[in-house]
């Protein structure tokens, strides 16, 4: 599958916030968006940034979007239509599905310091669903739902420090953790006030609906 493999500060500086895809280095002073924050990459990032259109606009959120959450544009049209079908605001629908996938509730949990962490843990088998193991990284939780770490990972240096780091930072209200046992219960679907305050998902809504 294509995957991005360039640098991931390189991402930040595009959209011009943190997307927290590299773990603890995004919290601590070494974050490139904090000394490079006026500066996106490339030759033309030394200019000013351009006034966006519309277009541009809702184009750059979805981006950042997909970006946050490591999706493909695939699988992210996918999610639309899945959120498009439902009854309720489409783009917190939408939200809430990608906030589903196994990769995010791990690295939520606090198992895996970054979403691509947790991708890497899911796909080598170190997850496991209602006790069956689990390798799909898009794989959506229901609410009922328990996964905890398996195997290996149950004593890995950094599965543990991941997990120190996060409870420093709080869990999720949705998400009830048993350190001990490293496991987790899928409580509920996040409301809108408790997903990232800086994402417009009605831009993406309106990009999808043309």
């Amino acid at each position: 599958m294509a995957r991005y493999t360039g640098p991931n500060c390189r991402l930040c500086r595009r959209e011009g916030i943190k997307l927290f895809l590299k773990g603890e280095r995004c919290y601590s002073q070494k974050c490139s968006i904090e000394t490079r924050s006026q500066n996106p990459p490339g030759v033309i990032g030394r200019r000013r940034r351009r006034k966006l259109n519309s277009y541009g606009q809702q184009l750059r959120e979805k981006q950042k979007v997909r970006r946050i959450y490591g999706i493909l544009e695939k699988q992210f049209r996918k999610y639309f239509k899945m959120a498009s079908t439902r009854k309720g605001v489409t783009g917190t629908l939408l939200l809430q599905i990608i906030e589903t996938r196994l990769d995010n509730v791990v690295f939520r949990a606090g198992f895996a310091a970054s979403r691509k962490a947790a991708r890497q843990l899911v796909c080598h088998g170190h997850i496991a669903v209602n006790s069956n193991k689990v390798d799909i990284p898009s794989y959506l939780i229901k609410i009922g739902d328990t996964f905890e770490v398996i195997g290996k990972s149950l004593n890995n240096a950094f599965v543990n420090e991941a997990l120190e780091n996060r409870q420093s930072r709080g869990l999720p209200s949705w998400i009830q953790l048993d350190i001990k046992k490293k496991k987790v219960v899928f409580n509920a679907f996040p409301e809108r006030s408790d997903l990232q305050q800086d994402i417009q998902e009605h831009l993406i809504v309106e990009l999808y609906s043309k």
